[in-house]
């Protein structure tokens, strides 16, 4: 009897520690700092991506938040919301290679931009928006590096890129996937061009063929009119 309630013991002890195991890796993962939607479609334009800063200190409040933006792949036409209580500063740096887009040639881009003054306390989190004009068409990933700043001076430095097929590093980037665009969505935009050119098409014959009715009674109206007169 005994050694059946010292069996279950153990069993309640390893249960425990592992809930208590999968408890500290959901937390680890979600202290993590994350960027929101996690995909886009290749080269999207006007959309919002937000980064999600949690606090994983039980003793210190996170106090600068600086992140930094791919200028191999650059994002373009980037705006910062204002996020009350907190100063944001944006950095540019010259592109390597200028970007010719409809609007010109685009020769800077964002290449950071460092949130301080807030503070996210413990058990806390802060999001932060940030407005872009177009997204990059040449790559399936951009990682976002990101420096985390507590008030005890710890630096939390989330800068390792996740790679498909591998397991999550220890500290990741927040990393966005940009994937292609559907294969409907290609389709409804060639008929949608196919629709506008049958249409124009249609209004093309359609004026056609009224001028020349029209001419057909103004020829009739001056036979008439000639015929007369030689009767006259």
């Amino acid at each position: 009897m005994f050694p059946t309630r010292i069996t279950l013991r153990r069993a309640g002890v390893v249960t425990g520690l592992t809930a208590a195991g999968v408890l500290a890796a959901a937390g680890s993962a979600f202290a993590h700092v994350t960027v929101h939607p996690e995909s886009y479609t290749k080269g999207a334009t006007d959309g919002i991506l937000t980064f999600r800063v949690p606090n994983e200190e039980d003793t210190a409040s996170t106090t600068k938040v600086q992140v930094f933006l791919p200028t191999d792949h650059p994002v373009l036409g980037v705006l910062v919301t204002p996020e009350e209580g907190w100063t944001a500063k944006v950095t540019t740096t010259k592109l390597k290679t200028p970007i010719k887009t409809d609007d010109g040639t685009i020769t800077d881009a964002v290449s950071e931009i460092t949130w301080s003054g807030g503070k996210i306390e413990e058990g806390e989190y802060e999001d932060f928006d940030v407005a872009f004009g177009q997204l990059p068409d040449d790559t399936g990933q951009l990682a976002f590096k990101t420096l985390q700043t507590y008030s005890d001076g710890n630096v939390v430095r989330w800068i390792e890129t996740p790679q498909t097929g591998q397991e999550e590093p220890e500290n990741p980037a927040p990393s966005l996937q940009l994937v292609a665009a559907p294969a409907s969505a290609k389709s409804s935009a060639g008929q949608a061009v196919s629709a506008s050119a049958s249409d124009s098409t249609a209004r093309g014959l359609g004026i056609a063929g009224l001028v020349v009715g029209v001419l057909g009674l103004a020829a009739a109206v001056f036979a008439l009119v000639r015929a007369r007169g030689s009767r006259s």
